[in-house]
C-alpha cells in the first residue's frame, strides 16, 4: 500500500500538507474527507486516526496525525530540499520556533477571525456584532505585527533567503481570514511581498488550486453543514460571549 493523505482543503494544514507534496513530487492517494459533511467522525476514518480531525497519513500499517508531525515525516522519508527543514542548526530553530509560536497565534486568531466573518452569521442567520468582530480582527491585527516584527523582519523568507515549512504553514493560515473577506495582505506591502515569493516559491498554479475551495467559502449554505459541525460552531459563539 502506497502513500494515503485523508485531507479537507478547506482546511489551513490540510492545504499546508497538500501544496508540500505535490510541489517535492511526492506519490500519494488524495482521500477527500468533507468536513461539513461530518466525515471526520465516521468510523471508518477513525480507524486512521481516533481524535477523528484531518490531516492524517496512512504508510502502509503506519497512520499519523497532526499536520506538523506529518510535515516532518514527509519531509525526512523523501528527502526533500533542504531549504523546507534546514540541516543548519540555527535555521532549523528558527523554522521550530515559527512552527512552536504559531498554534496560539497566527492559527488561532485567524480561525477566530474566519468563524465570525464567514461561518457563525451562516448559522444564526445574522452578522456578528460589529464590537465582536472589531475585538476578532484587533486580535489578529496583534499577531500580525508579531509576525512581521518577529519573524519576518526584513528577511525574503522566515528561516533566511529560501522558503521553509514556517512560511508554508504561515501563508495557508493567513489565507483563511483573507477568503472570508478580511483582506490583511492590503495595507502591509511587507506581507504582500512575502506571499508573492510563497506563491512562486511553490508554484501559483497550485497554491491557486489548494485555495479554490476555501475562496468560493461564502457560497457555502447552513443545510450543507452536518448537525454535529453546526452545534460546535455555536459552542464557539458561546465562548465569544
Amino acid at each position: 500500500m502506497g502513500l494515503e493523505l485523508y485531507l479537507d482543503l478547506l482546511s489551513q494544514p490540510c492545504r499546508a500538507l497538500y501544496i508540500f507534496a505535490r510541489s517535492n513530487n511526492i506519490p500519494f492517494e488524495l482521500k477527500r474527507v468533507q468536513l461539513a459533511k461530518g466525515e471526520h467522525r465516521t468510523e471508518e476514518f477513525r480507524k486512521v486516526n481516533v481524535l477523528m480531525k484531518v490531516p492524517a497519513l496512512k504508510d502502509g500499517s503506519f497512520t499519523l496525525a497532526e499536520s506538523i508531525a506529518i510535515l516532518l515525516y514527509l519531509a525526512q522519508k523523501f528527502k526533500t530540499p533542504d531549504h523546507w527543514y534546514p540541516s543548519d542548526l540555527q535555521k532549523r530553530a528558527r523554522v521550530d520556533e515559527y512552527l512552536s509560536w504559531q498554534h496560539s497565534n497566527i492559527r488561532m486568531k485567524g480561525s477566530k477571525l474566519f468563524l465570525c466573518k464567514a461561518i457563525l452569521p451562516l448559522i444564526t442567520g445574522q452578522p456578528l456584532p460589529p464590537e465582536k468582530l472589531e475585538f476578532a480582527t484587533e486580535e489578529l491585527n496583534t499577531a500580525l505585527k508579531q509576525f512581521e516584527e518577529k519573524f519576518l523582519q526584513d528577511k525574503p523568507f522566515i528561516a533566511g533567503s529560501e522558503i521553509s515549512l514556517a512560511d508554508l504553514v504561515a501563508v495557508v493560515e493567513l489565507m483563511q481570514p483573507v477568503c472570508a473577506g478580511y483582506d490583511l495582505f492590503e495595507e502591509r506591502p511587507k506581507l504582500k511581498e512575502w506571499r508573492r515569493r510563497v506563491e512562486e516559491a511553490v508554484g501559483k498554479q497550485l497554491f491557486q488550486e489548494a485555495h479554490e475551495g476555501i475562496m468560493n467559502i461564502k457560497s457555502l449554505t447552513a443545510d450543507q453543514l452536518s448537525p454535529e459541525l453546526k452545534e460546535s460552531f455555536k459552542q464557539h459563539l458561546k465562548q465569544l460571549g
